[in-house]
């Protein structure tokens, strides 16, 4: 078990969602950094859809009640075991009664936490994932216990140690290629059926501009402010399915690009849409941070969605097989 002793800003269970519940107003929810999931998860040996914890710029406090392997993936996080650093992006054994402070988030916003099993929460439409906005599950707060899952396998390297936790398998993945906040790089944007409704200068400064993500974002969407953006002409558009990464004009002018909670359904003008490769890169922008647009076509992000699923494919596999020399019967 893992007890809550501190709940850090927004820790909640995830998993990748529920789908299919769409036509009922209930969304997908999911994680924020859907990447760092799948790889958190892949680095313990669990299956992609298990559930783990999404923690939001300031960590829980976790004591473990029995030995454990976790991994932590995602924002870098200054999580220690009592002075000493966590390292991340690899899996650690962390020992019955450790106490993990996961700290705050230096660089990024989100990190997924996975331990090895996966976590043992009650699963609603098909899914564990929580849904602040919709109230399909809480956030954590202090005092409550989350169940891990029996894990079918225990991972570990034969190594001696004598501290709360080590590394296993003597590797770890660069964070590089899956990991980037970077606020100077642009976030690339498709044109969505509302773009030619913007004014000139609008259309102009949609991709010229950079705007900043407001203090009241949250996983629900990220309010942009910056130059004020504007249509020609009033329009009324009728409410249609909206989805992660759409962004979205009200009539205030400063746009919301939709995520992980996001509405089912909107009728707020759609001007952008970001490409899916990039939903993980904006995720990761906190209160603050600035953020570019690139323009993209369908074709373009649709080629490297699809490249950049076959790189995580291999990775994933890859992991797999450095942690098949490590499994021992539970």
């Amino acid at each position: 078990m893992i007890e809550v002793l501190h709940a850090g800003l927004l820790t909640t269970v995830q998993d990748r969602g529920r789908d299919g519940h769409a036509a009922l107003g209930i969304g997908r929810a999911g994680p924020m950094d859907a990447i760092a999931l799948r790889l958190a998860n892949a680095l313990v040996g669990n299956a992609p859809d298990a559930a783990v914890l999404e923690i939001g710029l300031l960590g829980p406090r976790l004591r473990f009640t029995r030995t454990v392997t976790v991994a932590l993936a995602g924002a870098e996080f200054d999580a220690r075991v009592a002075s000493t650093p966590l390292p991340a992006w690899c899996p650690v054994r962390i020992e019955a009664g450790t106490v993990l402070d996961c700290g705050r988030a230096r660089r990024g916003a989100w990190a997924c936490l996975a331990v090895a099993g996966g976590l043992a929460t009650p699963r609603l439409l098909g899914s564990a994932a929580t849904d602040v906005n919709a109230r399909l599950g809480a956030p954590l707060r202090a005092g409550d216990v989350v169940r891990v899952a029996p894990a079918a396998f225990m991972l570990d390297d034969g190594c001696a140690g004598d501290g709360a936790f080590r590394a296993l398998g003597r590797f770890s993945l660069d964070p590089r290629p899956w990991f980037d906040p970077e606020p100077s790089r642009p976030i690339r944007l498709a044109r969505a059926r509302h773009a030619d409704a913007l004014d000139a200068a609008s259309r102009a400064a949609l991709y010229t501009q950079a705007f900043r993500v407001g203090v009241d974002s949250n996983r629900v969407g990220l309010r942009l402010d910056g130059p004020r953006l504007a249509l020609a002409a009033p329009l009324e558009p009728v409410s249609e399915p909206v989805a992660a990464g759409t962004l979205q004009l009200p009539p205030g002018g400063q746009p919301i690009a939709l995520m992980a909670e996001h509405p089912t359904t909107g009728g707020y003008p759609r001007i952008g849409q970001v490409a899916a490769i990039d939903l993980a890169r904006l995720a990761q922008r906190r209160p603050g941070d600035h953020v570019r647009f690139a323009p993209i076509d369908l074709d373009d992000a649709q080629t490297r969605y699809l490249e950049c699923e076959s790189r995580l494919a291999r990775l994933c596999a890859d992991i797999a097989a450095r942690l098949e020399p490590l499994r021992i019967a539970p």
